[in-house]
């Protein structure tokens, strides 16, 4: 039977349900399946080569890769797929043979979780993203893709926002604009709000936006999945708004990244159905 060890690389990782989903899933398929995590946060010089040496080192065939690394990590690898040159980050890199690819499934998880929640809605408008980071790149790349009219980037840091800007400036054809450092002014006009940074996550707990400034109508799209129910979500479910927590992405990013290191097919519904019960026993746990 073929053996599979998988890493997850990144900060305040401890809680991730990613082991979990991998392993019941590789079960499923009767695959042999380790999948440890490499909390890296109390390491803020970490070498992140000699992280992924010492994986190779140690047996492992891959790791996925999350904040803040899906950047920095492309340092480290010798081949990059499609989507990775176009996003510009990872968060899955392939090891051995003495080679490693790099690939990004959040891009397929995240649009697949918005296009369904957005269902019959109408098309076009305008879109805030919250975030210019690693995982803002896979977002807004699938953003700019969507029949969107405007789509505002925002981030503290307007080096990023504009960078972001530029690398996708022909694929938007323009439509892709930084908010200017201006956040409050763009979220009364939005449709839509979708938030990609670690604020939220259990480790850095808080709310990045003002969800008072949404119009009723406005929906607000998560990608931190845990907690499921972050205070972004909360807020804006209080108020009515429309919401799509962080758990497509997850899973979605999930069943792309097992396919990439098994060849396997892995099943969407029944890995949904899992994640939905790790959620709930978490909940009871008061986790």
């Amino acid at each position: 039977m073929t053996r599979y060890k998988v890493g997850l690389l990144g900060h305040g990782i401890g809680p991730s349900l990613s082991p979990a989903m991998h392993m019941r899933e590789a079960e499923h398929l009767g695959l042999e399946y380790e999948y440890r995590t490499v909390d890296l946060i109390d390491s803020p010089d970490v070498d992140l080569g000699a992280e992924l040496s010492r994986l190779e080192a140690e047996g492992f065939v891959a790791t996925n890769v999350t904040h803040p690394y899906k950047l920095a990590v492309l340092e480290y690898v010798d081949e990059r797929s499609d989507v990775v040159r176009r996003v510009g980050s990872a968060n899955l890199v392939l090891l051995g043979e003495g080679r490693r690819t790099a690939h990004n499934t959040d891009c397929t998880g995240f649009r697949a979780a918005l296009e369904l929640f957005l269902a019959g809605r109408p098309a076009g408008g305008t879109v805030v993203q919250v975030g210019a980071g690693g995982a803002g790149l896979a977002t807004a790349s699938s953003l700019v893709d969507m029949d969107l009219d405007r789509v505002v980037v925002h981030d503290l840091n307007e080096d990023a926002t504009s960078a972001m800007v530029q690398r996708f400036a022909e694929a938007s054809g323009g439509r892709l604009v930084t908010s200017g450092g201006r956040i409050d002014e763009w979220l009364p006009v939005a449709d839509g709000v979708v938030h990609v940074t670690p604020t939220g996550m259990k480790q850095h707990p808080g709310v990045a936006i003002d969800v008072e400034r949404l119009r009723p109508s406005a929906w607000v799209a998560e990608v931190v999945y845990f907690p499921l129910e972050t205070e972004l979500v909360r807020r804006a479910r209080a108020r009515g708004l429309a919401t799509l927590d962080g758990g497509g992405m997850a899973v979605g990013q999930a069943v792309d990244s097992l396919r990439l290191i098994t060849g396997r097919e892995p099943n969407t519904a029944r890995m949904h159905a899992h994640f939905d019960e790790l959620i709930a026993s978490a909940d009871r746990a008061g986790h």
